[in-house]
C-alpha cells in the first residue's frame, strides 16, 4: 500500500475557515486524493477546497452520516479510505499513524484515539464527559474496548466498508463504524493523536444533548443483534428490579401495618414486573446464545470460502492431451485459436 491507494475523505458543511488549510495540510503529507463531500454549505467551503487542490463532490441528502456513505459507495475506487473532520481538529500529520496497521496488515480498521493527547479546550466538560460515558456503555454492551469510539480520524479499508450495514444519517456514523466492526470481526487498531481546539472563527455543527442522545439510542439499539442479552437483559432487570421493590413495599405494608394493608393493585403491578423481567433475561440468554453460534458458523463459512479460494489461485490449469500411439499422455499449455486457423 502506498498513498495512491488512499483517499482522504472529508464531509463538510460550512467549513469554510478551515477546509483550505486541512486540504493543504495532507497534500503536503503526499496524499493527492483529497475528496471534500459538501452538504450545502451557505459559505466559500467549496471554493475553499477546489483552491486547496482537493476535489469536491456534492451531498444529495443531510448529515454526516449520508455523505460518509454517499462518498465511500459513489465516489471512491481507493482501497483505503482514510476520514476526518476538516474544522482543523485532527493533525494530518498524524495520517501516517493511523495507516500504519492497515499497511502492515494488523488491522482494517484504525480510530484515532483523541484522549492520548487532547490540547486544552479542544473539548468541552460536557462532551469529555459524554464521550466517556459513551465508551463505557459501548464496552458494556458490545464486549469490547475501543478507547475513542466517536474519533471522527480513523482509516479502513473500502472492502470492510461494503461489509457493514449502516444507516445513520447525523453523528452517529462513528458509533455504527465501531459496533459493525465488532460485529463482523473486523481487525480494529486504536492509535494515538493529537485533538487540537477548534479555531475561534470556525463554529461546530455537534449539539451535545440532541446528537449524545442519539448516540446512546444508537448504542442501545445496536446491541439488539450485537448483544442481545445486553439488549433485552437491561430491561429485564430494570424490571425486575422495580417489580421486586414494589413486592418489598406491599409486604412490609401487609406484615408492618396494623391494620394490613394489601394494596391490591400494587401487588398486580408488582408481579407483572417480575415475570415481565425474568421473562427478558431468559430471553436474552436465548437470543445470545442464537448469536454465538451463528457467529462461530458464519467464521466457519467464510474459512472455507477461504480456502476454497485459496485453493483455486494455487492450481495450475493445464489441458490434457489425448493419448497417441507415439507415447504417454503429455500436458500443454492451453492454445489460443487464430482467425487464420479456420481459414
Amino acid at each position: 500500500m502506498d498513498l495512491d491507494d488512499v483517499c482522504v475523505l472529508l464531509p463538510t458543511m460550512n467549513e469554510a475557515a478551515t477546509v483550505g488549510e486541512v486540504a493543504e495540510g495532507f497534500r503536503e503529507q503526499g496524499f493527492e486524493n483529497v475528496l471534500v463531500i459538501d452538504g450545502g454549505s451557505a459559505d466559500d467551503t467549496q471554493t475553499k477546497a477546489r483552491a486547496a487542490g482537493a476535489r469536491v463532490a456534492e451531498q444529495r441528502g443531510r448529515g454526516k452520516g449520508q455523505a460518509v456513505r454517499q462518498a465511500v459507495t459513489e465516489e471512491i475506487d481507493a482501497p483505503v479510505v482514510l476520514m476526518a473532520d476538516a474544522d482543523g481538529t485532527y493533525r494530518p500529520d498524524d495520517a501516517e499513524a493511523l495507516l500504519a496497521p492497515i499497511k502492515d496488515g494488523r488491522a482494517e480498521h484504525v480510530i484515532g484515539d483523541r484522549f492520548a493527547d487532547m490540547e486544552a479546550g479542544a473539548m468541552s466538560r460536557l462532551n469529555r464527559v459524554g464521550n466517556r460515558l459513551a465508551n463505557g456503555v459501548f464496552r458494556v454492551a458490545h464486549g469490547k474496548p475501543l478507547a475513542d469510539i466517536l474519533s471522527g480520524y480513523r482509516a479502513f479499508t473500502r472492502d470492510e466498508f461494503l461489509r457493514y450495514t449502516l444507516t445513520a444519517d447525523g453523528f452517529g456514523i462513528e458509533t455504527e463504524l465501531a459496533v459493525e466492526a465488532v460485529k463482523h470481526g473486523t481487525p480494529v487498531a486504536v492509535v494515538p493523536i493529537t485533538y487540537r481546539a477548534r479555531p475561534d472563527d470556525s463554529e461546530t455543527n455537534l449539539n451535545p444533548v440532541t446528537d449524545g442522545g442519539r448516540i446512546f439510542l444508537a448504542l442501545y439499539r445496536l446491541a439488539k443483534t450485537n448483544n442481545p442479552l445486553f439488549y433485552f437483559g437491561s430491561v429485564g432487570v430494570a424490571s425486575l428490579a422495580a417489580g421486586l421493590a414494589l413486592a418489598a413495599y406491599v409486604a412490609a405494608e401487609w406484615f408492618l401495618r396494623t391494620p394490613s394493608v394489601s394494596h391490591e393493585a400494587l401487588t398486580v403491578v408488582a408481579a407483572a414486573g417480575i415475570i415481565l423481567g425474568v421473562q427478558l433475561v431468559v430471553f436474552g440468554m436465548l437470543s445470545d446464545a442464537i448469536v454465538t453460534a451463528n457467529r462461530e458458523q458464519t467464521r466457519r463459512l467464510e474459512e472455507l470460502v477461504e480456502q476454497v479460494a485459496e485453493t483455486r489461485e494455487g492450481s495450475p490449469h493445464r489441458v490434457l492431451t489425448e493419448e497417441s500411439d507415439s507415447g504417454p499422455t503429455e500436458e500443454r499449455e492451453p492454445a489460443t485459436a487464430s482467425a487464420n486457423d479456420d481459414e
